[in-house]
């Protein structure tokens, strides 16, 4: 899939692709304004939190260095039924805000299209799972202490400027599980300085760093931070774990007795290791990754009339002479050769409109397209879904 924020990250930040994720801090400026503005603006980012029923902790507002208390921004709105939901008041959000406070929205992609379909175009460039966390500061509020994360981050400042400090990793490459706390800071400043509209920031897994206003008076600033997380070689063996469960061997009780048996066990464990090397953790870990969400297709809501596909990660399509297989989410479809041309265009992760399509791919697109979308590997392309992809990716066929 094709996306301009992609190339826009590559481009600021002097990357060919996706394998320099997590090799080593860089920060760069994107030189292109209106697709920052596109991405989100604040007013955007308080448009969405008015019109949800948030709940904390993916919903939250922080001032002079604490959490605010839920109760202090969040009412309850009741029905003429007496029927109780939470919302965001916006006044004392707003009131909140205009004194000086940071709001937090954590996976954004699950509320805001745009941001969905930048966190899939993520997905299908880095092979790994991807969220993004909004982060709104107004005035001269402060942000998190010194911290680190366990997963690499790309920082895209949309608005405003915020003051950085980035301090190199004092343990290699730490672990949300680890052998290790890790809460001692590096005192090696790697980079300071201010974060302004437009720019980029790659940080790794591990680095220690923090943002703040304070001191900066009137403003604002508006940050997304797009978490990706990579697999490890405690990934790879806790996958193996689950797959030892297949031999009779490891199911065995373990006999406390001189270690009787723990011979033969050492030699599965290494058996296994070798049937079962890093390599074949990716395939699998994309294909056990459930479908994501999307609205249903209902021929009596109308006819089927723009797709696009949704899968975490691209499909696989297979080709077998007279046959081709696709595969996706743990799904497996056989489709007849001729089908090829339509499977290409559905599943390349663009907006399809089915009668544009036809001239390019021929008629059986949309019979192709009433499949996919019935596995669940497409999507109806309603008018919001197609929101997040304006401008950003162009339809395919086009």
């Amino acid at each position: 899939m094709e996306h301009r924020l992609i190339s826009a990250i590559e481009a600021a930040l002097g990357w060919s692709g996706a394998e320099e994720l997590g090799k080593g801090f860089v920060r760069g400026s994107m030189d292109d304004p209106a697709l920052v503005s596109r991405i989100m603006t604040p007013n955007r980012l308080l448009d969405v939190a008015m019109r949800r029923s948030l709940n904390r902790p993916q919903f939250r507002c922080f001032q002079k260095g604490e959490e605010v208390h839920p109760a202090i921004y969040y009412t309850d709105s009741v029905s003429p039924r007496g029927q109780s939901i939470s919302m965001v008041n916006m006044r004392s959000l707003g009131r909140l805000l205009g004194e000086g406070a940071t709001v937090i929205m954590d996976q954004a992609n699950v509320f805001d299209p745009t941001m969905e379909v930048a966190c899939r175009a993520l997905q299908w460039w880095s092979r790994e799972r991807v969220q993004v966390n909004a982060y709104l500061t107004t005035n001269d509020a402060s942000g998190f202490p010194l911290h680190w994360d366990d997963h690499d981050v790309v920082i895209v400042q949309l608005a405003g400027e915020k003051e950085w400090e980035v301090r190199a990793a004092s343990r290699a490459v730490p672990m949300y599980r680890d052998a290790d706390p890790n809460s001692t800071p590096s005192d090696e400043i790697i980079w300071s300085g201010l974060m302004r509209t437009g720019d980029v920031m790659h940080i790794p897994r591990g680095h220690w760093h923090q943002a703040t206003r304070t001191g900066s008076g009137s403003g604002k600033s508006l940050h997304v931070t797009f978490g990706i997380t990579k697999r490890t070689g405690a990934s790879w063996l806790a996958w193996l774990a689950d797959w030892c469960r297949e031999h009779e061997i490891f199911r065995h009780d373990l006999d406390r007795s001189q270690g009787t048996g723990t011979d033969a066990l050492t030699e599965a464990a290494a058996q296994l290791v070798s049937e079962r090397p890093p390599a074949d953790l990716f395939d699998a870990y994309e294909q056990a990754t459930t479908l994501p969400r999307h609205v249903p297709f209902l021929d009596i809501l109308g006819a089927l009339d723009a797709v696009v596909c949704t899968t975490h990660f691209p499909p696989q399509i297979q080709e077998h002479g007279e046959t081709v297989d696709v595969v996706a989410s743990g799904k497996k479809l056989t489709l007849a050769a001729k089908a090829l041309p339509a499977l290409r265009l559905l599943l390349s992760g663009r907006p399809v409109e089915l009668e544009q399509a036809a001239a390019v791919a021929g008629a059986e697109v949309t019979e192709v397209a009433e499949i996919l979308v019935k596995e669940e590997l497409c999507a109806v392309l309603t008018p919001e879904l197609f929101s997040g992809y304006t401008d950003l990716v162009t339809s395919a066929g086009s």
